[in-house]
């Protein structure tokens, strides 16, 4: 007997991946493999093998990239300073190339036909994620139930679980008053009361922040080490990278650190207004921004500065994968090997101050800078270099 195609969903264990799965049983004639990344985002392994089970399905993966997440996505995002639109650390865009890929290598594993994601047709993950799949895989037949299916709005999905048997949480038997993404980097919240701007974003949303009124009224002090370029560890102790932000989520969660609450543009045009929570984040952006400010010359810092923008709207737009990505990455990554050392900060209700920078570094130079009167910085030719500079603002 000829075996079923193959098809491998993208699939959380909750109720639109749910009605997804049953969706495509219905209307494909394909054995459907349910796949999860687990990327540090609040997980319940045994709700997802439960309601795959039940719907039929025999193949359920669930696979820990934590640690690849952070390492390969999240930290050369940080040494590149990546930041949408002036605030944005771009935690749901970083995580969906990571989740693309790894798809396209479960689905060429079990010799799948089509992959297919949860995305609704008006957000920026289904860019992400099929421009992901066509860097892997140009050939692989993409399904995008969203943009396809006759069902229209929350009412429609409701009906659709009751007449599948498709467990429904009591949260979700409305419109639910807000839509939160989260992986290890950031968790973000959108809709319903967060749509008109004019609205406060409700304290109650915030799942890893405290807010800076509640925060301890003793400065925290933390130490974040580096080297070629990537925190290495925290106060002299080497962790790995998933342990590192880990660490950094919770002592600047806890002092009110990494809220944003932004309107920002959509690929598709369409503006969207979120709240985001990147609290370790936000520690090491500074930090790496710190170290370098002793480690590196001023041309590479200034390129870099030049580049981000472009940088940080390629991650945004789902162009991890691009080739204009990996050479502006390495241009970010030209002199790495130089950033080497710790920086200090303390974290007080919401805010961070860099206390102290460490390095071995020549870069930057104590006598030249000293107000002391020193032989190393020749005073007689800045004369020169304003007269120079005259002339160029003449032409």
């Amino acid at each position: 007997m000829k075996s079923k195609k193959r098809i491998v969903l993208a699939y959380s264990g909750g109720l639109d991946t749910s009605i997804i799965l049953k969706w495509l049983q219905e209307n494909y004639n394909a054995e459907v493999i349910c796949y999860t990344a687990d990327i540090g985002q609040e997980i319940d392994r045994k709700k997802i093998i439960k309601n795959a089970k039940k719907l039929g399905v025999k193949k359920i993966l669930i696979k820990n990239l934590k640690n690849v997440f952070v390492k390969d996505y999240v930290f050369p995002m940080i040494r590149g300073h990546a930041i949408y639109e002036g605030v944005y650390l771009l935690g749901t865009s970083i995580a969906r190339p990571l989740i693309a890929k790894d798809q396209i290598a479960t689905a060429k594993k079990f010799k799948a036909y089509a992959v297919s994601h949860g995305a609704t047709g008006k957000g920026n993950d289904q860019i992400r994620f099929e421009l992901g799949y066509h860097y892997f895989n140009k050939k692989i037949k993409v399904i995008a139930p969203w943009r396809v299916w006759k069902l229209r709005s929350r009412t429609d999905l409701i009906n659709y679980a009751k007449k599948h048997h498709i467990a429904i949480p009591k949260d979700k038997r409305g419109a639910p008053p807000f839509s939160v993404d989260d992986n290890l980097f950031h968790t973000s919240t959108e809709g319903k009361i967060l749509e008109n701007p004019k609205n406060s974003a409700p304290e109650f949303i915030f799942q890893r922040t405290t807010s800076p009124e509640k925060a301890p009224s003793k400065a925290m002090f933390i130490t974040i080490n580096f080297k070629n370029g990537d925190p290495i560890g925290i106060n002299g102790k080497k962790m790995s990278p998933e342990k590192i932000l880990n660490k950094l989520n919770f002592v600047a969660g806890r002092n009110g650190i990494g809220r944003v609450d932004l309107v920002e543009n959509r690929f598709l045009g369409i503006k969207s207004r979120g709240v985001y929570e990147t609290p370790g984040g936000t520690l090491l952006i500074q930090a790496h921004r710190a170290i370098e400010s002793v480690t590196l010359d001023k041309k590479t810092m200034h390129k870099k500065d030049s580049i981000m923008p472009r940088y940080a709207e390629l991650i945004y737009n789902g162009y991890w994968f691009s080739k204009e990505r990996f050479k502006l990455q390495k241009i970010v990554d030209l002199k790495r090997n130089k950033v080497n050392g710790s920086v200090k900060l303390k974290l007080y209700k919401g805010n961070i101050t860099i206390q102290s920078r460490d390095t071995k570094s020549s870069a930057y130079s104590m006598k030249k800078v000293s107000f002391e009167e020193n032989k190393s910085f020749n005073k007689s030719n800045v004369e020169k270099f304003i007269n120079f500079h005259k002339k160029k603002l003449e032409k």
